[in-house]
C-alpha cells in the first residue's frame, strides 16, 4: 500500500502494479480498492494499474468539514487527478462502478485530456425523475437515511450493526450467482466499523452526490457539452438499483458511448463479471 501526496490536505491510499497502458480502477460503496482484486489479476501482466481507496474509504484519510467540499464528486476527482499528476501519468483509462463511476465521469469532465477512455457501470446519467417511481424508491431509501443523524447513533463504530448493514447490501444488490465470501465481508466490516469510518463512507451521500439527488438535478447538455471521452457502459441486468431501461438516454450525455449488457450480473460488476470488465478495459486501452 502506498500513500499519495495531500490534495486539500487529504492523502489517499493506493496500490500500483504492472507495466503497460495505465488504468485507474475506482471502487464503490460499500467497498474499497479490493473490489478490483479479480479484475487486477486479469490485467496486471500487461497494464499498469493504479487502484486507490477514495476519500473516506479503506485506508485513505477521512477529512473533516463540509461534505460538499471534501467528499462530493469534484473533491474525489481532485484527489484522482492529483494522484495522476504525482505519478507523472499523462492519460489513463478510468474504470469505475457505483461511486467510482461517478468519480471517473467527473474526472473525464474536469480533465478530459487526462482520460483516454471510460469503462463504467451505473450510475450513469439519464434516469431523471424515474428515480422517484415507487419501485425505485423502495431501493434508494438508504440514500435518504444516510443524510439523517440516525446512522451516527445506530451504526457508526458498532461492529455488529455495520456487519448487518453491509451484509444486506452485498446480498440484496448482487446477482443470483454471486455471494461475497465471508472473509471478504469481515475484512470490509473491519474497515467500516472503526469509529468515524462508516460516517466518512456515507459522506458522499451527505454531500448530495447520491443517485436520487443527482438524477433530479441533471439536465441534458447541448451537443457541444456532451462528454466526448469514449465510454463503454457495462450495464448489469440484475442490479435492483439501475434497470437496463435506464440506459436509453445515454446519447444525450455522451458523444461516444457503447452499452454492453451483463446478463445475470448484479451491482458489483468487478467481482461478478471480472472477465467482461477486464476485457472491456483491455479493449479501451488498446
Amino acid at each position: 500500500m502506498l500513500r499519495s501526496a495531500p490534495v486539500d490536505d487529504v492523502s489517499i491510499a493506493y496500490d500500483r502494479e504492472g507495466e503497460g497502458p495505465v488504468v485507474v480502477l475506482l471502487h464503490g460503496w460499500p467497498g474499497d480498492r479490493t473490489d478490483w482484486r479479480e479484475v487486477r489479476s486479469r490485467l496486471r501482466s500487461d497494464h499498469e494499474l493504479i487502484v486507490p481507496d477514495l476519500r473516506g474509504f479503506g485506508e485513505s484519510d477521512r477529512p473533516q468539514g463540509d461534505p460538499a467540499e471534501m467528499y462530493a464528486a469534484a473533491a474525489q476527482a481532485r484527489s484522482v487527478i492529483g494522484l495522476l499528476d504525482e505519478l507523472g501519468v499523462a492519460s489513463a483509462v478510468l474504470a469505475g462502478y457505483d461511486v467510482g463511476s461517478r468519480v471517473a465521469q467527473r474526472v473525464a469532465r474536469d480533465a478530459p485530456g487526462r482520460v483516454r477512455a471510460l469503462v463504467v457501470s451505473p450510475p450513469l446519467p439519464g434516469a431523471g425523475r424515474r428515480v422517484l417511481e415507487p419501485e425505485s424508491q423502495r431501493e434508494f431509501w438508504y440514500q435518504s437515511f444516510h443524510r439523517l443523524e440516525l446512522p451516527d447513533e445506530l451504526i457508526d463504530g458498532r461492529e455488529d450493526a455495520v456487519h448487518a448493514y453491509l451484509s444486506h447490501f452485498w446480498s440484496h444488490w448482487s446477482g443470483p450467482g454471486f455471494t461475497l465470501p465471508a472473509e471478504d465481508l469481515d475484512r470490509l466490516v473491519g474497515h467500516y466499523a472503526a469509529p468515524g469510518a462508516f460516517l466518512s463512507s456515507i459522506a458522499w451521500y451527505r454531500a448530495g452526490s447520491g443517485m436520487v439527488a443527482t438524477s433530479l438535478a441533471e439536465e441534458p447538455p447541448p451537443p457541444t457539452g456532451r462528454l466526448a471521452v469514449p465510454t463503454t457502459a457495462l450495464w448489469p441486468t440484475h442490479d435492483p438499483l439501475f434497470p437496463p431501461d435506464w440506459s436509453d438516454r445515454l446519447e444525450e450525455f455522451f458523444t461516444d458511448v457503447t452499452v454492453q449488457r451483463l446478463e445475470g450480473v448484479g451491482h458489483f460488476t468487478p467481482l461478478e463479471a471480472p472477465d467482461r470488465f477486464a476485457a472491456a478495459v483491455r479493449a479501451a486501452a488498446a
